[in-house]
């Protein structure tokens, strides 16, 4: 196993199950049951050439795959799905006459994707939903732990943790949208022929269009969808491929932006993800305390982001009904882009499930910020007292002035408050001041913003999936 290439995706951040839906057992033993869901439509709709018998045989075998023979097979014909459609013949000899009978290899390839893409996403909407639960409960948690805000990564108006977090969870809301969205309109190909006519089921059932309608909606309910798409080619539109993957792009989006709001936060001592007993941060300087799994998230997600144009360029370059320059990519774009996700997923849930924040250090940062933030309330409590407004605005930013070049050029702690209390035209107390620096005082609806998105918006969403919530997720390095 050492002296080949091992997909990283596999060995180190996908899960065990992501990693099974694009299992090769998965695929082919749902290359099976369409197989069972075409003859059993054929004969259900009168095809005399289908026995019960046959489909009752076909059934016996469905998860007992021959890989050894399909793979042999294939060294010969150089094609997958009918070396399958022989080794399934082996092992049924009664019924190997009509396996795939009037379909074609999209078929079970097309119909595959579909309904490995459609679980997959569904466990992507797991693990999101998982996310977003422990992300409120964090935002819940510090509703009302003042922080400094930042615009530029400049001090700004402070705001709290939890608020904070909001942000990053309305992030996610908006993928869960587009992700219920695409979900909900995800259909079979069906079976619709080499070119989309169906003209192999009009020469098996001699013309009778009213049965061939049937096809598609029987086969479709018996593999678990609602409905077939309307019209196609030989192959589903590719579209379907990148609709798919823009939504995987969207989360990576928002779990890239969520890891380099942490990361800036390790940096300031603010807020650090969970760091283990044993963890080492760096083989040099042993103690570093790197976020690297947030680093992580932002390298594959980097990955999901730039992997969506591969069904873009695909979906655009196909030419009418059916080539054959998509199926390389996306034997690789699809599944690596889902099992990136998994992984980018599973650091999210890992990563907030052990987030340290620390109060004393965001409280010391913003009190060596607040004094500036404060002027304006200093100001207006000055003029309320009898002062001149433009005559105080030019002395307060005389003092600020000041006061940020003792901060920057001497390295000293911000003395803007007792420049204030020494100056008369202010006439007030360094108490009076520093009753007004009550970081609580500055961070404006932040706590009940928080409150109200969470009880309006997201509690809803979890209730309504309480049953696949508590997810714990487990990294491998």
């Amino acid at each position: 196993m050492n002296d080949k290439y091992q997909s990283p995706l596999s060995e180190r951040y996908a899960s065990k199950e992501m990693q099974y839906i694009f299992s090769p057992d998965k695929k082919f033993k749902t290359w099976r049951k369409l197989w069972i869901a075409l003859a059993e439509t054929e004969y259900e709709l009168g095809l005399s050439s289908i026995t019960k018998e046959q489909i009752d045989e076909l059934k016996e075998h469905a998860e007992d795959i021959n890989f050894d023979v399909a793979k042999e097979r294939e060294k010969e014909v150089r094609h997958d799905v009918m070396s399958h459609v022989y080794a399934y013949g082996v092992q049924c000899p009664n019924a190997k006459g009509i396996i795939h009978l009037g379909a074609t290899s999209c078929y079970v390839g097309d119909n595959t994707d579909i309904i490995i893409m459609t679980e997959a996403l569904k466990l992507v909407r797991k693990k999101m939903i998982n996310v977003i639960a422990e992300l409120s409960s964090f935002a819940v948690k510090y509703k009302d732990q003042p922080t400094l805000a930042f615009t530029h990564f400049q001090p700004a108006q402070p705001t709290t943790v939890g608020k904070r977090a909001t942000l990053w969870i309305h992030d996610l809301m908006l993928d869960l949208e587009d992700l219920d969205y695409v979900l909900s309109t995800m259909k079979l190909l069906g079976s619709k022929g080499t070119t989309g006519t169906q003209a192999s089921f009009l020469e098996l059932f001699n013309g009778d269009h009213e049965t061939i309608r049937k096809i598609d909606q029987k086969i479709a309910e018996k593999m678990g969808f609602d409905s077939c798409y309307p019209v196609s080619g030989q192959t589903y539109s590719r579209k379907i491929d990148s609709r798919v993957l823009n939504v995987l792009s969207g989360i990576a989006q928002s779990a890239h932006k969520f890891s380099n709001d942490i990361r800036l936060l390790q940096h300031l001592k603010e807020v650090e993800e969970p760091f283990e007993k044993n963890q080492i941060g760096s083989s040099a300087m042993a103690y570093k305390r790197n976020p690297m799994r947030s680093e992580r998230i932002a390298s594959l997600a980097d990955y999901v982001i730039s992997d969506a144009m591969n069904p873009a360029l695909v979906a655009s370059t196909q030419w009418f009904e059916r080539t054959l320059d998509d199926s390389a990519n996306k034997r690789l774009s699809v599944p690596e882009g889902f099992l990136a996700i998994d992984g980018i997923l599973d650091l999210y849930l890992n990563v907030v499930d052990g987030l340290v924040v620390y109060p004393k250090v965001i409280e010391a940062h913003m009190m060596n910020e607040l004094p500036f933030m404060a002027t304006e309330n200093i100001m207006m409590d000055a003029v309320k007292a009898g002062g001149d407004r433009q005559e105080l605005h030019e002395k307060i930013r005389q003092h600020s002035m000041a006061a940020g070049r003792v901060v920057k050029e001497e390295g000293k702690e911000n003395d803007l408050l007792t420049r204030i209390a020494n100056d008369p035209a202010f006439g007030m107390t360094m108490e009076q001041l520093q009753a007004i620096m009550k970081p609580e005082n500055f961070v404006g609806r932040a706590p009940q913003q928080t409150e109200e998105f969470i009880r309006d918006y997201v509690t809803p969403v979890l209730e309504a999936n309480r049953d696949i919530l508590g997810m714990k997720a487990e990294i491998n390095v």
